[in-house]
């Protein structure tokens, strides 16, 4: 499963997001997106977890948790819309 986590730390790191979730159960990717200009994270990543059952306890249990001073959100990541094709202005 595909999960969401937002409103996180800047300061916290990829390593620091997997051991949140590896502690309830196996992670096999954690995504964390940063500015692609300054290389800072953007305060949310993507973290997958091959078990269902796995997931749907870390969202329970992290949800609203406090992490580094800031209440996280977790949950289910939705599919990615297609954006339109962007059209020149000229």
């Amino acid at each position: 499963m595909n999960i969401y986590v937002g409103n996180l730390p800047y300061s916290l790191t990829e390593a620091e997001v997997t051991e949140m979730f590896t502690a309830h159960g196996e992670v096999s990717q954690v995504n964390l997106i940063s500015d692609k200009y300054t290389g800072q994270s953007k305060g949310f990543a993507f973290v997958e977890m091959p078990r269902q059952a796995d997931a749907e306890e870390a969202i329970k249990v992290l949800n609203d948790s406090l992490v580094k001073g800031k209440n996280i959100k977790v949950n289910q990541a939705r599919p990615r819309n297609e954006r339109p094709q962007r059209r020149n202005r000229y």
